[in-house]
């Protein structure tokens, strides 16, 4: 549904991106992707200094706010990205 890959850049602000290929269909349901990543990572609080990269695979177009949601955050504990207080939420979430 979803891969991340980040890398450290050394820098006082972190950068995300997304990657969402013709793959998933015309514009409006790739825009409909990308608008539903941004804001779930919009309202985490993601840890100074990473590039980030979401790339979104064929399955994600059927998902929903609720399974993004905790799929970005299940990725972003992993690789060790969020902010303390934000792992409380991802264990209410699990």
């Amino acid at each position: 549904m979803l891969v991340i890959k980040s890398l450290c850049n050394n820098l006082d602000v972190s950068r995300i991106g997304f990657s969402v290929t013709k793959e998933m269909g015309k514009a409006t349901a790739r825009n409909r992707i990308k608008r539903l990543l941004k804001e779930n990572v919009r309202l985490l609080d993601i840890e100074q200094g990473w590039d980030i990269v979401f790339i979104a695979r064929h399955d994600i177009v059927t998902a929903d706010y609720g399974t993004l949601s905790t799929r970005i955050v299940k990725l972003l504990n992993r690789a060790g990205i969020l902010h303390k207080d934000d792992e409380k939420f991802s264990s209410e979430v699990n």
